[in-house]
């Protein structure tokens, strides 16, 4: 099963702040803020939402094919995911512009402030991919994620026109987005991915209930951080697989793309959802480990332990088959 994941591809520039950036707040004063953050540590990395998600299913012997805008300073990067499985033939490289940086800091109580800086990823929109899908001959799966907000309205459309399943993640992008993108975004989605704060800004913006969208989409995947993921579908049973634990969180950047990716890896593998979600959770505490997005060791050994310590022997063996070629 082909997975073709798009949006951002970026470059990201972690910084970690030793206090608390609720400290430095002052509630009378919260509308004329001017703050700077003395930060003890720099870490630059690669990163953006598409290349992340690709990255994990590349590492899991997927071969997803990685639709985005880089810029010029593109080529180690895409050397970098080829090395790591993913297939970069469909990214559009800039002629003038650089790839899109993402700039954060994170202080002691894990809460984080970004910005994020478009680049080349403003000539996402240029992207056809009905005309990708043709090329390679119709992935089974559209992953749409955060990008450059028409973009996403265009390969959200040319992929419901060609009747390739989609699966929505606008994550960050949901502020900027009126109620019809919304709408055009999520609608008819096989799978929707947010995060608890996304969940409730994404009724906010389509003007939609719960039970609204759960009427228009397959799955609604709710990512609850500490207490694991919640899976909703119309009809059916709410479901809450809980997180696989860890004792030691470096950065929490890019653990919910990491979910994605085995979760995505277990739906290309036709696993129950309950499953999925379980190499997801495994594949999320692996990266909040590491700093950096694609920074992280992938052994199977690691993940199969993790899975049965958490969900038990009988999903780590239903799970180690799959994990064989990962190393």
């Amino acid at each position: 099963m082909r997975l073709a994941v798009t949006g951002s591809i970026a470059t990201d520039h972690l910084m970690v702040f030793p206090g608390r950036f609720a400290e430095q707040l002052i509630e009378e004063h919260l509308d004329r803020v001017s703050l700077s953050f003395l930060a003890d540590r720099l870490d630059v990395r690669r990163g953006g939402v598409a290349a992340n998600i690709a990255f994990g299913l590349g590492r899991l012997g997927l071969d997803p094919l990685l639709v985005g805008a880089a810029g010029l300073d593109f080529a180690e990067y895409g050397s970098w995911l080829r090395a790591n499985g993913v297939d970069t033939s469909e990214v559009r490289v800039s002629e003038t512009l650089h790839t899109a940086r993402f700039v954060c800091t994170t202080d002691m109580d894990q809460n984080q402030i970004a910005t994020f800086y478009t680049g080349a990823m403003a000539e996402a929109p240029l992207i056809d991919l009905a005309a990708i899908a043709a090329r390679v001959k119709d992935p089974a799966l559209v992953l749409v994620g955060a990008d450059d907000p028409d973009a996403m309205l265009r390969h959200t459309a040319a992929a419901h026109s060609v009747g390739i399943p989609v699966a929505a993640d606008p994550s960050q992008q949901l502020a900027r987005l009126d109620r019809e993108q919304a709408r055009q975004l999520v609608g008819g989605a096989r799978w929707l991915f947010t995060n608890e704060y996304e969940s409730a800004l994404l009724q906010e913006r389509t003007g939609w209930s719960e039970n609204d969208l759960l009427d228009r989409v397959g799955t609604w995947i709710t990512t609850l951080a500490g207490d694991g993921v919640s899976l909703a579908g119309r009809g059916a049973p709410r479901l809450v697989v809980p997180a696989v634990a860890t004792e030691s969180v470096a950065d929490p950047t890019g653990a919910g793309d990491a979910f994605r990716a085995g979760f995505l890896a277990g739906v290309a593998w036709q696993w129950p959802q309950e499953r999925a979600a379980q190499l997801g959770c495994a594949m999320a505490t692996t990266v909040l480990e590491s700093v950096g997005t694609q920074e992280y060791k992938l052994l199977a050994s690691d993940l199969i332990a993790r899975i049965g310590q958490t969900y038990g022997d009988d999903a780590a063996r239903a799970i180690e088959p799959r994990l064989a070629g990962v190393s």
